[in-house]
């Protein structure tokens, strides 16, 4: 009777589809297997938590448990409101913003430049100890940087302010003046991540084809306009694509780094909404109020990648979706 069709009108039946998959489970096995965590971990601690968004439209009360998310009474955007009308809530979005906008004034070009430089120096040697001597201080715990700040800056004995002595300058007790938290927070991030984050850069100038440099050398170029009209364009899509991916966290200012540096004396500058939403939920137990306001900032960080990205694609052509 010959062998049996499995495609009706250019289709794959159901039994041939089903052979398909199968088939191909059993050839990607070992790539499932090594992508599985990650799956996983998504799952865990991204998507099922999303589900305690509708702890913000409710009266949530300690105690009820999971299903007190949905038995709890709806209050709609009572917790909103709330938060518009506070006084902190000019306060938070302005100091958020600010720390956010000044790192990534003043610590998104330091990578491009700090490749460029690098990937320009004739010794591989001399190279590879600058780069590894910058990537280290990425490595070092959010907790030991913060505590090298305070032990920099103290007022009796830091190093700073020993420094300071010796020009005839009085003591200044930085971590109490709100006006010098935002260039610690932004001057320690830069030191600590600029190295790392240059590691993409550097693999994508080092993607850029010899041919195209020794075509320029020949034409008389020398080293500035090599950077400026062939190795800043051809780096010009990642910096895009990074940048957009950077504004998406525009608003989620590294928590964990404000709330070991800063104190009641400095809130004014310092007091970002990660912060505020911490001392609300853990702190004061409101935590129908703390998930109205993270979900608040959670849709501003939507809003900007996604303006960032569509404005990218109209003037650049370069996009992330």
């Amino acid at each position: 009777m010959g062998k049996q069709k499995t495609v009706i009108n250019g289709k794959r039946t159901k039994e041939e589809k089903r052979k398909y998959w199968k088939k191909s489970l059993k050839r990607d096995r070992f790539l499932i297997l090594m992508i599985l965590p990650v799956i996983l971990y998504y799952i865990i601690f991204c998507y099922l938590p999303m589900s305690g968004l509708w702890m913000a439209f409710t009266q949530y009360k300690i105690g009820s448990g999971f299903q007190g998310l949905f038995t709890s009474d709806f209050v709609g955007l009572k917790w909103f409101r709330q938060f518009f009308h506070s006084v902190y809530a000019w306060r938070l979005v302005r100091n958020t913003f600010l720390l956010s906008f000044y790192s990534l004034i003043f610590g998104f070009p330091i990578p491009i430049l700090f490749a460029i430089a690098v990937t320009q120096l004739r010794g591989k040697r001399l190279q590879k100890v600058i780069q590894v001597t910058t990537y280290l201080p990425y490595f070092i715990s959010t907790v030991v940087v913060c505590g090298m700040i305070n032990n920099f800056l103290s007022p009796s004995g830091g190093i700073i302010n020993q420094l300071l002595g010796m020009l005839g300058i009085d003591s200044i007790n930085f971590l109490s003046l709100p006006q010098w938290f935002r260039p610690i927070y932004v001057i320690s991030g830069s030191w600590q991540s600029f190295g790392f984050n240059s590691i993409i850069f550097v693999a994508a100038i080092m993607g850029i084809s010899p041919d195209l440099y020794e075509a320029m050398r020949v034409d008389g170029a020398n080293k500035r306009k090599v950077i400026w009209h062939l190795v800043l364009p051809s780096i010009r899509p990642t910096i895009i694509l990074l940048l957009i991916m950077t504004l998406g966290s525009m608003m989620s200012v590294g928590f964990e780094k404000v709330y070991l540096l800063y104190n009641p004396s400095v809130y004014e500058t310092a007091d970002v909404i990660q912060t505020y939403v911490y001392r609300q939920g853990i702190g004061s137990n409101n935590y129908s109020y703390a998930a109205a306001v993270g979900l608040f900032n959670s849709v501003i960080n939507f809003g900007i990648v996604f303006l960032a990205n569509r404005l990218s694609r109209k003037v650049t052509d370069t996009s992330i979706w």
